[in-house]
């Protein structure tokens, strides 16, 4: 039996061909997003015991630019050995994404410890469910998924004539908080994100990286297979910043005019949980007044005591 995530049984060609390739599965699951953009997925008879050996296959299959996201509301697999670092010969539930046509496995879940948002490199994403001893304790897991377009970024203005790119005007809000693709999961792979910052006339930009984790080694170039990040006072690489990759302390970059780039960019390789960030716009003119007038006041108040000692002293003299 082939189930589909709708009360309507609409399948595409691909969902045929799932259907044919696990022929007499009863818990394989494709969700469309023609059919819905979100909804909720689990084991089979959760929140009860989900069977012993057992494979439930979940397929998700979206269209253009969509992502799938997919985030964990519980998790509890059953665990031989909670002392183990990896999930072999473990119930676990595996998520695969689509490289070079075919569907290559990213990372594997396990025990009870809830997952980190998962999200697609593209518009499809398969996760599998492999029931090795399975316990009457063991309830497994349920999730939310979601196709989107927008990589579960919600700050910023969305830019459609990107793939991923928001702007964040001081008109709007003269300080904020953005982060990287999937953020506080692990970012897609294959994905490039623009972040432009555009203040008005009189002011710069400054960001504050409070969390960086993006894969990738100095000098975080494409000949060393790094992610990176990338700031630039243009629309085009600037050299006066140097790229960043690495697990790094908390650190600023600041722009020298109105507009600022941030670029992210993952290759198709090792994963991060990539960074989150705070932006101000900062008034220049106001701080240079208000250092302008500090040091007025700080002068005159020096020449006014320096003419009293003067003052003081010559009437010594004529005493």
């Amino acid at each position: 039996m082939f189930l589909v995530a709708t009360p309507v049984l609409v399948m595409s060609k691909d969902a045929h061909e799932l259907r044919e390739r696990i022929k007499g599965s009863n818990c394989d699951t494709i969700y469309n997003s023609d059919i819905s953009k979100n909804g909720t997925l689990s084991s089979l008879s959760y929140p009860t015991p989900y069977p012993t050996r057992i494979t439930c296959r979940y397929e998700f299959q979206g269209r253009g630019k969509e992502r799938v996201q997919i985030v964990f509301q519980d998790f509890n697999l059953y665990q031989t050995n909670e002392d183990s670092k990896d999930c072999d010969n473990q119930d676990s539930l595996v998520a695969f994404v689509l490289k070079d046509g075919r569907m290559e496995k990213i990372d594997s879940y396990c025990g009870s410890m809830l997952p980190k948002p998962i999200m697609s490199n593209g518009p499809r994403l398969k996760l599998e469910l492999h029931s090795v001893h399975g316990s009457r304790y063991s309830r497994g897991f349920k999730a939310t998924y979601t196709f989107t377009e927008n990589f579960g970024i919600k700050m910023g203005a969305q830019i459609p004539e990107y793939s991923c790119a928001f702007a964040f005007t001081s008109n709007k809000s003269r300080s904020g908080f953005f982060h990287s693709p999937n953020y506080p999961g692990f970012y897609p792979r294959d994905t490039e994100c623009h972040f432009f910052f555009y203040g008005n006339n009189t002011q710069k930009v400054r960001l504050h990286f409070n969390y960086f984790d993006v894969e990738g080694v100095l000098p975080c170039e494409t000949t060393t297979a790094s992610d990176y990040v990338e700031f630039s006072n243009f629309m085009v690489r600037d050299r006066n910043y140097e790229r960043h990759c690495g697990q790094l302390k908390e650190f600023d970059v600041e722009s020298d005019r109105k507009f600022f780039k941030v670029t992210f960019k993952s290759n198709d390789r090792l994963d991060g949980t990539g960074f989150n960030a705070s932006y101000t716009f900062i008034d220049v003119s106001e701080a240079y007044t208000t250092m302008s007038g500090s040091t007025s006041r700080a002068s005159t108040k020096d020449v006014l005591h320096s003419t009293a000692v003067f003052l003081t002293i010559l009437l010594c003299f004529i005493a």
